[in-house]
């Protein structure tokens, strides 16, 4: 047992130490995923659309074969992330996406395009749930909330680069290939080179890190099940399959996350179609998108700084955000098009509502445990996140260009509705504590504050991989 201050001390230079190795990696790789997953939006004003003859509703179309790829993999993806190392999976499959990244730049038509965006798709499916799952291995869930926000923000990071190498390919006017195709090629080689880089940098598990001491490795195993009892098995459990199946966090997960993610077609890939639509040129409207970025870095930024500082705050900070973006959605929809500036104020609020992702993800490191059930509810999720993401880009009709009066319509009516279920979900989440609490006839701290030292038993409780459901004294955080 460690015991004193001296134990904090070393616990304290572990946590450094993992925060200076691991969460840039993930942080640039959520750059990389996040560029290269919208980087259709930007070619779309870069001549993709003309270049490849698409007509009527194929770019959404397009838009939508990327998360059918990812609905595809989602349910083997966390299989293969229980059964194999998490770091050389991941790493694998960043190599394979960039591949099929760059292939984007040899096609020529909606069906050549539409199999490389399935494609893209199933290999970029690990890395948000693997991530998670990552973070979950590594940090308390105290921690959850700042460092899933940590490597999101590689989100924003990535929009803002991506205007930029977007803005610089829009001088290509001459050569063998076309500006957009460009564009394609050399996101695909640059995540290529970070996706071997990862390969060696990206340890598999806390016990296997090579940039801590031996001793350091015991702890940094330990420390995340202080209040779960949940270790990497390589086994997939069948009961807490069914369990997370059965769960109704699972399902309100799911809700939520379908809901949410009708929207998030219009952040990730018509901003520059709606930015183009109030009336500026080509490079002025790359240039518009870069505060997008920005705004997203502070917003995400913000949030889970919020949610780290205040105990209980998570499912609040998201409702705070999606109010803001209610107020987007009302300037772009009531302000007459002659309103640029108004208007694109409105764009620049929808961005609020991308809080949700971190945050959500935090609460389910945090409030499942059991790596079999955790990567399942992982699955479903993003499940819904696919439902959601295929559907949106429908929303936006092409004849409705540059108002799209029915998407904005639709999302008036998303963001109510969001709103409301994740204050369903806290609810629950409060109600289940409780409810915990008078059965056990003892009150729990849902969400301690604590500085007392990570008790370090001996390797045979390592073996244990418990759910929440069969841990009594686990409670929720909200």
């Amino acid at each position: 047992m460690v015991e004193g201050e001296s134990a904090l001390v070393e616990e304290a230079a572990v946590l450094k130490r993992i925060d200076l190795f691991v969460l840039p990696l993930l942080f640039v790789t959520y750059i990389l995923q996040f560029l290269d997953k919208t980087s259709l939006g930007n070619t779309a004003i870069l001549g993709v659309i003309q270049d490849t003859k698409l007509v009527g509703q194929e770019f959404s179309w397009l838009n939508s074969a990327f998360y059918f790829g990812y609905l595809a993999a989602s349910y083997p993806v966390s299989i293969i992330l229980v059964k194999f190392p998490l770091g050389k999976t991941m790493s694998i499959s960043i190599i394979l996406w960039a591949i099929v990244l760059a292939c984007h730049g040899a096609t020529n038509n909606f069906v050549g395009l539409c199999i490389v965006r399935v494609l893209l798709g199933v290999f970029e499916s690990t890395i948000s749930p693997g991530f998670s799952l990552i973070t979950g291995l590594w940090y308390k869930p105290s921690e959850h909330a700042a460092r899933h926000g940590v490597w999101f923000l590689g989100n924003s990071v990535g929009g803002f680069c991506g205007a930029l190498i977007a803005y610089g390919c829009s001088f290509i006017t001459s050569g063998p290939l076309e500006a957009w195709r460009w564009l394609f090629v050399m996101l695909g080689i640059i995540t290529a080179l970070w996706g071997i880089v990862m390969l060696f940098a990206l340890p598999d598990t806390p016990k296997t890190a090579r940039f801590l001491k031996p001793e350091q490795r015991i702890i940094a195993n330990q420390r995340p099940q202080e209040n779960q009892r949940t270790f990497k098995t390589n086994k997939w459990s069948h009961t807490q399959f069914m369990e997370a199946l059965k769960d109704p966090k699972t399902w309100f997960l799911f809700v939520i996350m379908t809901i949410s993610c009708l929207t998030n077609g219009v952040i990730s890939n018509f901003t520059s179609l709606i930015v183009a639509g109030l009336g500026y040129d080509v490079r002025t409207t790359l240039l518009l998108g870069l505060p997008t970025g920005v705004f997203q870095f502070v917003v995400i930024f913000i949030s889970t700084f919020l949610a780290d500082k205040f105990r209980r705050s998570r499912c609040n900070i998201i409702i705070g955000g999606y109010l803001i973006a209610l107020l987007g959605v009302l300037l772009i929809r009531q302000l007459p098009t002659t309103m640029k500036a108004g208007r694109y104020v409105g764009v620049l609020l929808l961005v609020a509502s991308t809080n949700i992702f971190p945050l959500m993800l935090s609460l389910i490191a945090s409030n499942t445990a059991g790596f079999t059930k955790k990567a399942t509810v992982n699955a479903v999720f993003f499940i819904g996140y696919c439902a959601g993401n295929i559907g949106g880009p429908q929303l936006f009709i092409a004849k409705e260009a540059p108002t799209y009066q029915t998407a904005f319509t639709a999302l008036l009516v998303i963001y109510c509705l969001v709103i409301i279920f994740v204050a369903l979900f806290r609810v629950y989440l409060n109600w289940e504590n409780k409810r915990r609490d008078k059965d056990q006839g003892v009150f729990i701290d849902p969400e301690p504050r604590n500085n007392s030292p990570t008790v370090i038993h001996d390797n045979n409780t390592e073996e244990v991989d418990e759910t929440d459901w069969e841990n009594k004294r686990f409670r929720y955080y909200l």
